[in-house]
């Protein structure tokens, strides 16, 4: 869900900004940039540009180059496998503490309506909104776990990596076994299983790292 721009600083509107035209690749990994240009760009003064690019860097998305702009940071198939394993590991933990909670049914509703629109979604072959939905489940089980700090960090490593998942979206297998996936892991969510709850979702993003990984050989897409 997009936020209301109107509610938000320049400054805010900066930082989501350069980071869409990032996510999308309109801002292409290693390209630079002055700050007049993303000014332009955004019809904004230099001011919120030069602190949005501040925070943006700090969450490793570029690189600030005093007198020359930014960088815009690429990530190679070995950041992709460290930043892989890091998300493995904290959403596995997430979790498991989410299992060892009791909720009402009502908490479980997000998640379980993001687990139905991905399975609207492919059979529509609609790969964008079951994209979607699937990161919305992963942030709702994140949410669940109410660690905050481990969510700080999975919503960092999270933004680094959705541009690469853009760019492989349509060209990795029908991800039918990830809806299953996100079922059986809700299911011991609810069922307080938090060795189950753990271990399936390890599982889970143990093989879609592996996959994403062997497509970003596969293609030659090192640095991207």
């Amino acid at each position: 869900m997009k936020a209301d721009l109107s509610a938000l600083s320049n400054t805010q509107i900066a930082v989501q900004t350069i980071k869409r035209l990032i996510v999308e690749n309109e801002l292409a990994a290693g390209s630079n940039h002055l700050e007049s240009e993303l000014a332009t760009l955004l019809g904004m003064s230099r001011t919120p540009i030069r602190e949005a690019t501040l925070i943006l860097e700090a969450q490793g998305l570029l690189e600030v180059r005093r007198r020359h702009g930014v960088k815009i940071m690429s990530l190679s198939i070995d950041d992709m496998s460290e930043v892989y394993q890091i998300l493995t590991a904290l959403e596995s933990l997430a979790a498991q503490l989410a299992a060892e909670k009791t909720f009402p049914d009502s908490e479980f509703a997000a998640a379980e309506e993001a687990i139905q629109k991905m399975d609207d979604a492919l059979e529509k072959d609609d790969l964008e909104t079951w994209a979607m939905a699937d990161e919305t489940f992963h942030n709702e089980l994140v949410r669940l776990g109410g660690n905050r700090r481990l969510a700080s960090v999975v919503m960092m490593y999270n933004d680094q990596v959705r541009r690469v998942r853009n760019l492989t979206l349509h060209l990795r297998p029908k991800p039918k076994k990830s809806n299953d996936d996100h079922r059986k892991v809700l299911a011991a969510i609810r069922g307080q299983n938090p060795e189950a709850a753990r271990s399936i979702h390890e599982q889970h993003r143990v093989q879609s790292g592996a996959m994403l990984v062997e497509l970003l050989k596969r293609y030659n897409l090192n640095n991207v």
